[in-house]
């Protein structure tokens, strides 16, 4: 990303809303808003594999390996407004399991990005299959959108859930409860 570029177009945003991007209260702010940028976008930069970072450990778990509660921070696409949560991660192991903090930074990766929820949940869902080779992989999200809390309908309770089963959590009932138990338990 182009730090200079973005901190110009900021104070001409700023010009352009009305403002005075000269005076006290503004005058870094463009500075600081392309900082923002960067970091909130980040996940455009990151390479999936060095995510991952070879923790990925030979294991005879066959067993359901859940996180709950991953917080999640994102810009939805269509109004650049933040939507915020939790993600749940569940997956059932073959021969490999991924270290528990590499689920967390999987799901950072895709929410560094502007995104849908929807979207957001099938890439986690995705990548958590292919990194692990899961037998199946369940991913929940449940979050709050700016853009319809702040704006539009003004909903400010609003909660939107997002769900993405994959391998035996979307082919196996009994493996589908399983998981939405224990996250709801």
């Amino acid at each position: 990303m182009n730090e200079a570029k973005v901190t110009a177009l900021v104070s001409e945003l700023l010009r352009e809303i009305g403002e005075d991007p000269e005076r006290e209260g503004l005058i870094k702010t463009p500075e600081r808003v392309a900082k923002a940028l960067e970091f909130l976008t980040q996940g455009y930069r990151l390479n999936p594999q060095e995510i991952i970072n070879n923790a990925v450990f030979e294991a005879s778990a066959s067993n359901m390996i859940i996180v709950r509660d991953i917080e999640i921070y994102s810009l939805c696409e269509h109004h650049m407004l933040p939507f915020f949560g939790h993600c749940h991660i569940g997956y059932i192991a073959k021969d490999k399991v991924l270290g528990v903090s590499k689920l967390a930074r999987i799901a950072d990766l895709f929410a560094r990005r502007l995104q849908i929820q929807e979207r957001l949940t099938a890439q986690i869902a995705q990548m958590v299959m292919d990194e692990a080779g899961a037998e199946g992989v369940g991913v929940v999200m449940e979050c709050r959108h700016l853009c319809m809390m702040m704006r539009g309908v003004e909903k400010q309770n609003s909660v939107m859930a997002t769900s993405s089963v994959l391998g035996s959590f979307r082919d196996e009932p009994e493996t589908r409860a399983e998981f939405m138990t224990l996250l709801n338990r």
